[in-house]
């Protein structure tokens, strides 16, 4: 499996001049289509400089890498677009996975019209952001995502083709991120003022240990100092992304992982909101945190993810309760679905409020369970029949699993898990259970 999706599109991204006002297109490019509409939003931005300050450090986060070598970060990266519910999503990923941004474009954010719901890969090319850092408060700009063909000239037949390589790293972060940001919850809330002292409390240069977002009497300040009360942060100096935004917003909210795992960053501007994920550390990418492999144990009915599918496509939205109802399915089995479509890519999670989205991929769902290289271990390890079950009763399970030259022993008892490999001693379980836990979880429900 290559590290690199290559797209082609068939036109660069540009804002291009109208009358008394501009045009923003974003070209567009999908491996699947729901349908053969060529525009999925075609309106005018009612806020279009906080817009196009938004998208501009949406491009400095996946332009940017805290890991990666000189000739990794010369490989450019387009963000994604959901389209739906009367939202216009952009995400995207730092090269390295570690940074998670989205820009959630409003009902009120927007005056136009959704000829079809859908998610695509968008060309952010130079001349285009180039272009974005120009607008001002007082411009007319019509934002176009696809190509809507009443709009565009047909004197110029010329076709320019731009490959873009989508990493693998995207595809599994977006499997996995939505996982940290359901199970985070708002610890902080900040006016503009507040969020302005404390980013002049980011110190300069790259932090190579632990900070904690604390109150220091009423003053937020990131502190050096390890506080109970304090919201961990590894590799702070990735906050830097933000700091060209933070005059402009109306507050700021932060919602930590229930297990200080990540941290959301939440910017709201009114018509607007910019979400901002951080790993646990610098080095430490979603793509690699095994949040989702969990919901990948047991297997769901083709027919209920056809049928979940059809259901959120249509109302771009992921309601539990309206789902049971129409579909006919036990709410006690809407987690495992919702786990299962979160490790697929296909629900995203929104902070703000509270609930799923959908999302399209533009890439095939096939893809997506083919990346987990520790699932398809442990299929490896149960093809060869090397899992044994020593002893199961209730909810306690010891196996023992052969490995090169040497047995691993598992022992699962209720939430619990710990195994003898080098995987769990290095991780004790944070980054998702080991190929030696999955494959004894498989062979229990098979």
């Amino acid at each position: 499996m290559t590290d690199l999706i290559t797209y082609q599109y068939a036109f660069p991204s540009a804002l291009n001049p109208a009358g008394d006002q501009e045009e923003l297109f974003l070209a567009k490019y999908s491996e699947i289509e729901k349908n053969d509409n060529p525009c999925y939003f075609w309106g005018k931005l009612t806020d279009p400089f906080i817009t196009a300050r938004c998208l501009i450090t949406l491009s400095n986060v996946v332009k940017s890498s805290f890991n990666l070598s000189p000739a990794e970060l010369a490989q450019l990266k387009d963000p994604i677009v959901t389209t739906g519910n009367g939202l216009i999503r952009f995400e995207g990923f730092s090269h390295c996975a570690g940074v998670y941004a989205r820009v959630d474009v409003l009902p009120d954010g927007h005056d136009g019209e959704f000829p079809a719901n859908g998610t695509t890969n968008i060309d952010f090319n130079q001349p285009m952001i180039t272009a974005l850092s120009r607008i001002s408060r007082n411009e007319n700009v019509v934002l176009s995502v696809g190509r809507r063909e009443l709009s565009l000239s047909h004197n110029n037949e010329k076709i320019v083709e731009k490959k873009v390589p989508l990493p693998a790293k995207w595809i599994k972060g977006l499997s996995t991120v939505q996982f940290f940001m359901a199970a985070s919850e708002k610890a902080f809330s900040f006016n503009r003022t507040e969020a302005l002292q404390l980013f002049q409390s980011v110190p300069a240069g790259k932090t190579k240990t632990d900070y904690y977002l604390i109150l220091r009497g009423n003053k937020p300040v990131f502190s050096p100092v390890q506080s109970a009360s304090g919201i961990c942060i590894g590799g702070l100096h990735r906050l830097k992304l933000l700091e060209p935004l933070i005059p402009y917003i109306d507050r700021l909210q932060v919602f930590p992982h229930n297990q200080q795992q990540s941290t959301t960053w939440q910017l709201y501007f009114g018509k607007l909101r910019f979400s901002f994920s951080l790993s646990r550390d610098a080095w430490r990418g979603f793509s690699g945190e095994g949040a989702a492999l969990e919901s990948l144990i047991e297997a769901v009915p083709d027919a209920w993810i056809d049928a979940v599918d059809k259901y959120a496509y249509a109302n771009q939205t992921f309601n539990a309760a309206l789902l049971a109802v129409n579909e006919g399915v036990a709410l006690q089995q809407i987690d495992q679905i919702a786990g299962r479509l979160s490790a697929m890519g296909l629900l995203g999670y929104d902070v703000a409020e509270n609930q799923f989205f959908y999302r399209r991929l533009p890439f095939k769902l096939s893809r997506i369970l083919s990346l987990n290289p520790r699932m398809k271990e442990a299929e490896k390890l149960l093809a060869e029949n090397k899992v044994t079950i020593v002893a199961h009763s209730g909810d306690r399970t010891e196996a023992k699993v052969a490995g090169t030259g040497v047995d691993h022993f598992v022992i699962i008892d209720g939430e619990q898990e710990r195994c003898t490999c080098t995987w769990f001693s290095r991780h004790q379980g944070e980054r998702g259970p080991c190929k030696h836990v999955l494959a004894v979880k498989r062979k229990l429900t098979n």
